[in-house]
């Protein structure tokens, strides 16, 4: 199976260890991630808020890029998924802004490209059973917090989870290679975003909420599936500790790295050492 792969800036860059170990798990599923040519970035979160036509003008210039691969795009970011699946949204719905992205971007995209993210195509393309098939080494008795955050679950016109409020594809395939996810309160709730380069207090005490939650849900991680959550929870535990009155340390980790670990990688070949957070108490567990 081959997918078009839309890496993003933070997979190249600070979430370096997201790209690792996602390559690592498609190869072993043996799932070939061809990189889109010539990407530029999405201007995540920040960027439709400066401007609309700056940020679908960006989502439709990456994706015509992908449009003579001929295959859907995946997108491990969830600022990415949210930037591009709106693209295609609001192009297909808004005949007067599509006008305006082409004489933008010099060039016509109709919206037609297939956007996943990572989550989705694992569950709703390759499927349970196949996942299911690779684990080597289950992770019995690690408890898991899923924290989807905001952007793969609303706005719900382009959201393609299965439940806005309540949704449950990443605890079910945290249960294929063996985890225990965790009933918690947070999984949909903001953790900020790109707050962090403006306001750093908004961030931490979302950050205390969550890491709190989790804690108190018996969870040893919480999962992610986004660069900006990884960040400003990883990132962010000495100021939500102090905003909390209570030491918050508990490892933030992406969803493929735990089913690499599953699979039977190494901790540093899945980039499990990079994190700020040290890692050691789940990886230590599955070697």
């Amino acid at each position: 199976m081959k997918i078009a792969f839309y890496p993003g800036c933070s997979n190249h860059g600070t979430s370096r260890e997201y790209e690792m170990s996602t390559r690592a798990v498609f190869k072993d599923l043996s799932i070939e991630l061809e990189e889109v040519p010539d990407w530029v970035c999405c201007a995540a979160s920040p960027g439709h808020h400066h401007s609309k036509l700056l940020s679908i003008s960006l989502g439709a210039y990456n994706l015509l890029q992908a449009k003579p691969m001929n295959l859907p795009v995946l997108t491990t970011c969830a600022a990415c998924y949210a930037r591009l699946s709106a693209t295609n949204y609001e192009l297909k719905h808004d005949p007067e802004l599509a006008a305006k992205v082409s004489q933008t971007i010099e060039d016509t995209y109709d919206g037609s490209v297939p956007v996943r993210h990572i989550v989705d195509f694992l569950f709703d393309d390759l499927g349970l059973k196949e996942i299911e098939k690779k684990v080597h080494r289950p992770l019995e008795g690690l408890k898991v917090a899923c924290y989807y955050g905001c952007l793969l679950t609303r706005p719900p016109d382009y959201a393609t989870v299965d439940d806005t409020e309540e949704p449950r594809k990443m605890e079910r395939i945290l249960e294929s290679i063996g985890a225990e996810p965790v009933d918690w309160s947070h999984r949909t709730e903001c953790c900020g975003a790109a707050f962090p380069f403006s306001r750093v207090d908004i961030v931490e005490k979302l950050a205390a909420e969550i890491l709190v939650a989790a804690t108190k849900a018996g969870a040893d991680c919480i999962a992610v599936v986004c660069p900006m959550c990884n960040a400003n929870l990883d990132m962010r535990q000495g100021g939500a500790s102090r905003i909390a009155g209570r030491k918050l340390r508990i490892p933030i980790v992406y969803l493929t790295e735990l089913i690499g670990l599953a699979y039977g990688h190494k901790p540093k070949d899945l980039g499990l050492n990079l994190h700020l957070v040290t890692t050691k108490s789940v990886s230590a567990r599955f070697v």
